[in-house]
């Protein structure tokens, strides 16, 4: 598979999952990594969060994050990125591993044995967070009174 021919959006997509996804979790679906080489080894810094008032309105500067960082390169070529929260070195590498595994011809099976359960626990879990929510939920409303007819 050729990196030009990746789609930009399923790439995103994947790599948030495997960001969101718990190390441990990621460990056990991928124990044993491929051989490659650590362009950019693990790295620990802070990014600046950003927020926006009201949701659309004017950004600001919410705080800092601490973030890990890592860039591998695979036998076949395929380069791999990871940005990962926290201070997880070994989630970061896996998780740039697997980025430069799902760019080559190996992705279709990558995808069904690693990322679909990924997603359907996501979805599982939001599902169970919005029920959850929801069920706090509180409606008001106003009654119409005599004197304001």
């Amino acid at each position: 598979m050729n990196a030009l021919s990746i789609d930009t959006a399923a790439r995103k997509a994947w790599m948030g999952l495997l960001a969101r996804t718990a190390p441990a979790r990621l460990a056990e679906l991928m124990p044993d990594l491929p051989d490659h080489t650590v362009l950019r080894g693990p790295e620990v810094g802070a990014v600046m969060v950003c927020g926006r008032v009201g949701g659309t309105g004017q950004p600001f500067n919410l705080g800092e994050m601490t973030v890990t960082r890592c860039s591998v390169r695979l036998t076949s070529g395929a380069v791999g990125h990871a940005h990962v929260q926290g201070r997880d070195k070994a989630h970061a590498l896996r998780a740039a591993v697997l980025d430069a595994l799902l760019q080559t011809d190996d992705a279709a099976t990558l995808e069904a044995r690693i990322l679909t359960p990924l997603r359907t626990a996501e979805t599982a879990a939001r599902s169970l967070r919005a029920t959850k929510a929801a069920a706090t939920k509180v409606e008001f409303f106003t009654l119409v009174r005599g004197e304001d007819k």
